[in-house]
């Protein structure tokens, strides 16, 4: 009787090492894993936070990409005006006419990109910045209006899709940082998180 058991406890014995053996190099490359998202998602986020920022530098600055030289926001420009009057589709067609050059809307559409841009580079305030920034992309959306085959002087609207457009991309990207506490990584995400009134207040996360 003892002779057979022996051989195997020896036997059951071999078999866990065994299987603990498969576990580590699993465990590590779960980790690796693990570790290149974070680093992917880190430069996400950054390269989303510079197309905002740069947004708002080049429509304060005028540095003559997307706004002219001397007709930026600090010269005297407006940073709705020329996209808003040129709505020619959609059901909020003559509401957006009748915001562009708002001096209102001015302030809220660059601050938007301002905090937006800030809040992705340094990683902090991620759910607040998803829900500002989703509620900006929406009424751009809403302004370029993809449904559209033609436009209000019926010529062809030019949309290349009928709903999925950049403006929605740009959302989804901001809800899945957001979600993935992509601002722990490359961020002060972790710093942010550890402050008093944000410990208490976990929508600022």
């Amino acid at each position: 009787m003892a002779v057979h058991n022996h051989p195997q406890r020896h036997l059951g014995f071999r078999l866990s090492s065994r299987h603990r053996a498969e576990a580590v190099p699993q465990a590590a490359d779960t980790a690796t894993v693990t570790v290149t998202g974070a680093h992917v998602l880190a430069g996400l986020r950054l390269l989303t936070g510079f197309v905002f920022l740069w947004a708002f530098l080049d429509k304060t600055f005028g540095f003559g990409y997307a706004t002219p030289s001397g007709k930026g926001w600090i010269d005297g420009g407006s940073p709705t005006k020329g996209f808003l009057s040129s709505v020619a589709a959609g059901p909020l067609e003559s509401t957006f006419h009748d915001w562009a050059g708002a001096g209102w809307a001015d302030w809220l559409f660059m601050l938007g990109l301002l905090g937006i841009g800030l809040a992705l580079v340094s990683g902090v305030a991620l759910r607040l910045t998803a829900v500002a920034g989703t509620a900006m992309m929406a009424l751009m959306w809403m302004a370029e209006w993809p449904p559209a085959k033609h436009l209000s002087d019926g010529s062809l609207s030019m949309s290349t899709n009928p709903f999925a457009d950049y403006h929605l991309i740009y959302a989804v990207v901001l809800i899945a940082l957001a979600a993935a506490g992509a601002g722990a990584t490359w961020g002060l995400g972790k710093v942010w998180a550890r402050l008093p009134f944000v410990s208490r207040n976990r929508w600022l996360l």
